[in-house]
């Protein structure tokens, strides 16, 4: 259970990227004070926990409703998470893990950003809703671990939100480059974890053939 959950908590930490997201959301918050940047992190924390849980609880009715099985759901998981791992690798910022050039044009003219893009898609993005569907399948037909699992995403969350309420700190100790590197540092091991979410969706299709 412990590999499991080492796991789970690799896997969460590196998709939700707190160090990714603080360059952006030093941006997003350029001209506000510090009240105003604890504010925006704080409702955009509130919001990105209530998107993720929900996708958590409702993961395996909406899949079912869908007519897609969770072996399905690994590999196209998988083949997303590890576009996410090229971006991450080669510093890239495309719409997975971060908003496009009219998102940001469009938070540019909105005093609130909290909602958008910092709850969605930044911080409960298209990786970190798949990677929780995929944890929530894994895990449902285990109570102990499907709690773990809970409390895991909600640990991450609260590293995210410390990360985001301490942003000027780490950009002045990182800057761009030393955040760069940490997040190439991390794709490779979402890579390899992205290969593996394929494998093991690959063999549920050929076991149950």
């Amino acid at each position: 259970m412990i590999e499991q959950l080492a796991t789970m908590f690799t896997t969460l930490l590196i998709v939700i990227d707190p160090p990714g997201m603080v360059p952006i959301f030093s941006a997003l918050t350029r001209g506000g004070d510090a009240r105003y940047r604890r504010r925006m992190a704080l409702r955009g924390f509130a919001l990105a926990t209530g998107i993720l849980l929900f996708f958590v609880m409702i993961g395996d009715v909406l899949l079912a409703a869908l007519g897609i099985s969770l072996s399905a759901f690994r590999i196209t998981g998988g083949i997303l998470l590890f576009l996410l791992a090229i971006d991450m690798v080669f510093a890239r910022q495309s719409g997975l893990r971060s908003t496009t050039v009219r998102e940001q044009e469009e938070a540019q003219y909105r005093e609130d950003i909290s909602v958008f893009p910092l709850a969605f898609p930044l911080l409960a993005g298209p990786g970190a809703l798949t990677t929780v569907l995929l944890l929530s399948g894994q895990t449902r037909g285990d109570p102990v671990l499907f709690a773990a699992m809970l409390v895991t995403l909600l640990v991450v969350l609260a590293i995210t939100l410390g990360a985001l309420l301490q942003a000027p700190l780490i950009m002045r100790a990182l800057g761009e480059t030393g955040a760069n590197v940490v997040d190439r540092l991390l794709g490779l091991i979402l890579a390899a974890l992205a290969v593996q979410f394929v494998i093991d969706g690959l063999r549920q299709v050929m076991a149950s053939s």
